[in-house]
């Protein structure tokens, strides 16, 4: 019986030992960190959107990368348009509300 039950929660307790090395040593845990693309209309946009998800401690950090062309179809139609893309490093287990929070403040 004690066996069987190690056996089970072998994989709960490896996970819980890998985040709390992760949390004590600062090192990083596969699994751990995500990072999430947003695209912004201009520049403006860009620099209020990273801050707003700074303030609300959503991320790590931010990186405000330079205007890109972009080729999407909208309506049936290929577009091309710039934007300025956000890359947001954070933790996976934040995701969920990043997600929320930015379809709350982002223009489109």
């Amino acid at each position: 019986e004690v066996l069987a039950l190690c056996v089970l929660l072998y994989p709960v307790l490896q996970s819980l030992a890998l985040q709390l090395h992760s949390a004590l040593t600062g090192s990083y845990v596969s699994g751990t960190h995500s990072i999430a693309f947003i695209n912004c209309l201009n520049e403006q946009i860009a620099k209020d959107m990273a801050r707003a998800i700074m303030d609300k401690k959503l991320a790590a950090y931010v990186n405000i990368l330079p205007k890109s062309s972009a080729l999407s179809f909208w309506e049936g139609e290929l577009e091309e348009t710039t934007e300025i893309l956000l890359l947001v490093k954070t933790r996976t287990s934040k995701i969920g509300e990043l997600s929320n929070y930015i379809r709350s403040i982002h223009p489109f």
